[in-house]
Order: structure tokens, then sequence, then C-alpha cells
């Protein structure tokens, strides 16, 4: 298993309490610190402009402008989003933004995609909120875009809703790899989500248990024998929102802590009780119970686990405990 690791940016109301004016340099320190770590391949941001699950005044980083902040203040570790939406940006400037971004950092983009989902934030940005075959729409239309524009250096697509004339992307990006730079296609959706995962992606990125994990990865095999693509080309990842402790009081204190950052940012009664509830999701425990959590996942073949800790800026102590006790017990 690889290793992975979100960067707190606002938009899980992990940045509460600290000035503004500071946000930036409690970022940038993490970066560092994970940049310097050979045990994480990857940071992370959320491709968002409003905080959940609830919209709030508290800060939500835009994820691009961070990507091009990290590529410059960092030296070794990959950079990605999980996910960008692709219709918050049209996909010919994007493409074009990624490319940019590739050289900043000497090769390092990841490229996380997806259709899209927080409804609020779309129409809020004056976006809409069209239904779920367009949003996929768009995606598999996009992700073409940029296959052409990373590997032939220009794209000319006549797509339904997106539309591209001989587009330029010089430079090319530094990563020449099978559509440029490596795409993650992110959802599980079976019929359209997974069947472009099949066609494009390097990797994919669904959630759930074991049971849900087997499902989709067999769906998305399927989708691969029918394009005739080997599906081991393929790497499978998948979130996980970490809550450690060396016992018990150490757990209950972090969701304490993590309830009371929510309610600072003014988070409903009911979204609060919910995040208390999530005390039983995988990836909450000791540093023994979070691997035997995540073992039967590896064992069916996710590869690559990208790892949330919602007191990242406030404390990384949970995330030394990981590093120390749970990482070397998964990695290949």
């Amino acid at each position: 298993m690889r290793f992975g690791v979100f960067v707190p940016q606002g938009w899980r109301f992990d940045l509460v309490g600290i000035d503004p004016a500071q946000q930036w340099r409690t970022m940038a320190d993490l970066a560092r610190r994970f940049d310097e770590s050979t045990l994480w391949e990857s940071l992370w941001v959320y491709d968002h402009f409003h905080t959940t699950p609830q919209p709030s005044h508290e800060a939500t980083h835009e994820a691009w402008t961070l990507m091009a902040a990290f590529a410059a203040m960092t030296d070794r570790i990959r950079l990605g989003q999980m996910c960008t939406c692709m219709s918050y940006r049209q996909p010919t400037y994007l493409a074009k933004v990624a490319a940019t971004v590739d050289h900043v950092s000497g090769g390092r983009v990841e490229m996380g995609i997806g259709a899209g989902w927080y409804e609020h934030e779309w129409r809020a940005y004056g976006y809409g909120f069209p239904g779920a075959g367009e949003r996929l729409t768009r995606l598999r239309e996009g992700v073409e875009i940029f296959a052409q524009m990373w590997t032939r250096g220009e794209a000319t697509l006549a797509g339904k809703h997106y539309q591209a004339d001989g587009a330029l992307c010089y430079p090319k990006p530094l990563q020449q790899g099978r559509h440029g730079i490596p795409l993650w296609v992110a959802g599980g959706g079976e019929r359209k989500t997974l069947r472009i995962a099949a066609e494009y992606a390097d990797y994919t990125n669904f959630g759930g248990d074991v049971e849900t994990f087997r499902h989709k990865d067999q769906i998305l095999r399927q989708h691969c024998t029918d394009l005739g693509r080997d599906p081991q080309e393929i790497v499978r990842s998948t979130n996980v929102n970490i809550v450690i402790g060396a016992n018990d009081q150490e757990i209950d204190d972090r969701f304490a802590a993590m309830v009371d950052r929510f309610r600072r940012g003014g988070l409903a009664q009911d979204k609060l009780d919910a995040v208390a509830k999530q005390r039983s999701a995988i990836g909450v425990g000791t540093p023994e119970q979070i691997v035997e959590q995540l073992r039967p996942l590896k064992d069916a073949g996710m590869g690559y686990l990208i790892a949330y800790f919602a007191e990242a800026a406030y404390d990384t102590s949970g995330i030394e405990l990981f590093e120390r006790e749970v990482a070397p017990a998964l990695a290949d």
C-alpha cells in the first residue's frame, strides 16, 4: 500500500480558530513536513469553495492556487486534488493550468478529476446544477480534452458541452505518461464513472467497506474487459478519515476537539450529531485496530490510501502515531 495525505485547507472546518493571515503558514509548514518524509508519496487538497457539511464564513482555500504554491515550495512530494470538479473550469483552461503547475513542480502533479456534487456551491458560483447525466458527460468530454492537450499539445473536440478548436498546450506537461499527467478518476458510479475510469484512469478513487470495494472493483474490471484494457494498469485508491489514539480516551478526546471546532464554526446540531456518530467508521481506533480495518482492503486490491487527519493544523501527534505504527504494517 502507498500513502498520500491531505493538507487542511478549511473545507472541513479544519482551520477554525487560526487567524486567516496565518493559515497559509500552517498549510505550508505541514506541506514541508510531509515533503521531508519518505512515507508520504503525495499531498492532497479538496476542490471546493464552501465549507462542508454546511456552508459557512469559515475559510476554504482554493485548490489550484494551493497546487501552484505547493509546487514552488516543495521538492519531492507529488501534488493532487481529490478531486477537481470538471465543470468549475473550462477543461481547456484547466489542462493548461495543470501543465504549468507540472512544470513549476518539476513533474509532480496528479490530476484528480470528478463530476462534482456540492449543489450549494455550484449554484452560489453561478454554475447552475445540471443533472448527474450531464455532469458525467462533461467529465468524459473534459478528460478527452486533457488527454489530447497533454499528449499532442493541442485539442479539438466538438462535444455536447465542451468545444475545442485547436486549443494549444505548450509547453506540454513534463510528465508524458499514458495521457500525460496521471489521471485519477474519482467516484464509484457503476455505469458511467467507472466506465470513464476504465478508459482513461491511471488511478481510481472510491470508498466503502471491503464488500463495496470488491463489488466496485469487479464492475471496473468488466469495463476494462469490454474496452480491451488490462485492469491491473489502474491503481485502486480510497480516502480514509483517520482518528487515531493510543487508547480509547485519546480517540474520544480527538472526537471531542473535532466536534468543538465544528461547533465554533457554526455547524447545526444535527450535523454535529452526525460527526459524533463517525466514531465507528473505518480509520478510527488504536493503531492495531486501524491496521485490522485496512488490511482487508489492501488484500482486496486497494493499493493507495489517502489519509485525512482532522486535527492536522493543531496537533500532529496522531500523524506521528500513524507513521510509526500503522503505515509500516501496511506498506508495500
